[in-house]
């Protein structure tokens, strides 16, 4: 019976194997225009939570404003998908996190939607084919396209994650989370 119950079990896992969908870089790329069209919607979830008078609140005095946040945040993006798709930066040599301009909840949005655009319009138009290229970022180091993709997609979370504490510094309760 011993014998029996092993072989069904190694049965049904070859089963479940043959019958495994392989990923295709397309799967990959729609995967990865899904997730960052949830996460622009959730970003602006936070965007408007936070009242337009606190924008340039901090939590300390030594860290970036919550417009600085949202903007770093929108600089990353654009940094990072840039990086990963081969397409030229929006917004070249603007430091919006700076820019006394860029500061107000309209431009923050501004940007930061401008940055979710690039990066989803980004990736749907890239050619799947070149995910794993390999990319120079710096003097000593390389990435491929794909890992450039999802360090684009981490740094945003954790930012709009960052967040959360200052939405909460002023007595309001952040979105929730949207995985799906």
């Amino acid at each position: 019976m011993k014998k029996t119950g092993i072989l069904l079990l190694v049965c049904l896992f070859v089963s479940a194997i043959a019958h495994a969908q392989v990923l295709q870089p397309e799967d990959i790329k729609t995967q990865l225009v899904k997730d960052w069209t949830r996460a622009k919607a959730y970003t602006q979830a936070y965007l408007a939570k936070m009242p337009a008078d606190k924008y340039g609140s901090r939590a300390v005095d030594s860290i970036r404003s919550f417009a600085e946040q949202m903007l770093h945040l929108a600089a990353g993006n654009i940094s990072l998908i840039s990086f990963g798709t081969g397409n030229p930066r929006i917004f070249p040599g603007f430091n919006m996190e700076k820019s006394a301009g860029a500061q107000s909840r309209d431009s923050v949005s501004y940007y930061v939607n401008a940055s979710y655009d690039y990066a989803i319009e980004g990736v749907k138009n890239m050619d799947a084919s070149k995910m794993g290229e390999l990319v120079k970022v710096s003097a000593t180091a390389s990435e491929t396209r794909f890992a450039l993709l999802l360090k684009a997609f981490e740094h945003q979370t954790h930012h709009r994650g960052q967040c959360t504490i200052y939405i909460r510094l002023v007595g309001i309760r952040p979105p929730n989370e949207q995985l799906f």
